[in-house]
This record gives structure tokens, C-alpha cells and sequence, in this order.
């Protein structure tokens, strides 16, 4: 399991994956910064919470947006894209704070080392409306041993 302090617990949507590195995004991170008041324009599409995700610790000052490719679209993740935010967004829009990298090999390595664990993902992951429980939601839906670990709690103590 991550023991990272910036995964622990999250669920994170690989973006990019070539010989250069890894990219991605942490779906379940909420801030208490509404979208409204750093992207104005976006607002008005931001999918509910309306507020900023912090997508990672790498470059925290850069927005990340993710959209449906194109009007209407919805129900699978492969039609997701980043967003150009110079262009107004179709909706539902999800911004992220910067995002989470790895350089070439480091994610196979963390991957070899369980830790992470490799699931679909949903539309509704990206767009959740409850992003506290998303974590336990996709680890559930795993089923088996994978879904039990939905039930541990933070502190192996409390168990």
C-alpha cells in the first residue's frame, strides 16, 4: 500500500505514459477553493463540488482540466481529454491544482512493489459528486481482497 503521504488513499487517473515519464491526476483530493475564483469563465461548467481538486504535488501552480471530448459526450472515460482553458469548455469541466509525475520507470517500480493498486476507471470517478468516498468506491468495485481494503482504517490500530 502507498505510504507516500500525497497517494495515500487516493485514486489517480494516468493521463500520459511513454519513455519520458507518467502523468497523472488525484481524482479525490478536493480544496476549498471554488473554481469561481480562479477560473471565472470555467465556473459555470465545473462539475459539482465546484471547487478546485488538488491534483498533485507537482507544479501546484499550474491548472489541469479535464472535459468530455466533445458535446454530449459521456459515459466512458476513453472520452475524457485535457482541456485547452484559453477555449470555453463544453462541460462538465474538473479542474486540477498541478498534477502527480514520475519519471521513466519510477511508477513500474512503485507498481512491482504493490504499491498501488491498478483499476478501470469511470466516468464517474472523474466526476464524482461525492469525492470523500471515491477511494473506497473504486477498491470495492475491485471485489475479492482488493475490496477489503476498503474497510481498513487509517490507524492499524483502530482495527
Amino acid at each position: 500500500m502507498m505510504l507516500d503521504p500525497n497517494f495515500a488513499r487516493s485514486v489517480v487517473l494516468i493521463l500520459a505514459h511513454d519513455e519520458e515519464g507518467t502523468i497523472g491526476v488525484i481524482l479525490d483530493r478536493p480544496t476549498d477553493d471554488p473554481v469561481s475564483a480562479h477560473l471565472p469563465t470555467v465556473a459555470p461548467v465545473a462539475s459539482f463540488p465546484e471547487v478546485v481538486f488538488s491534483g498533485g504535488p507537482v507544479e501546484p501552480q499550474v491548472a489541469v482540466a479535464l472535459g468530455p471530448v466533445t458535446l454530449g459526450t459521456v459515459g466512458s472515460i476513453d472520452d475524457v481529454e485535457t482541456l485547452d482553458l484559453d477555449e470555453m469548455p463544453v462541460g462538465p469541466v474538473r479542474v486540477f491544482a498541478g498534477y502527480a509525475g514520475w519519471s521513466p520507470g519510477q511508477l513500474e517500480s512503485e507498481l512491482e512493489g504493490d504499491g498501488w493498486v491498478v483499476a478501470k476507471g469511470e466516468w464517474d470517478d472523474i466526476f464524482t459528486s461525492d469525492p470523500d468516498t471515491l477511494w473506497s468506491r473504486v477498491l470495492k468495485r475491485q471485489g475479492g481482497t482488493i475490496a477489503m481494503l476498503a474497510t481498513f482504517p487509517l490507524d492499524p490500530e483502530m482495527n
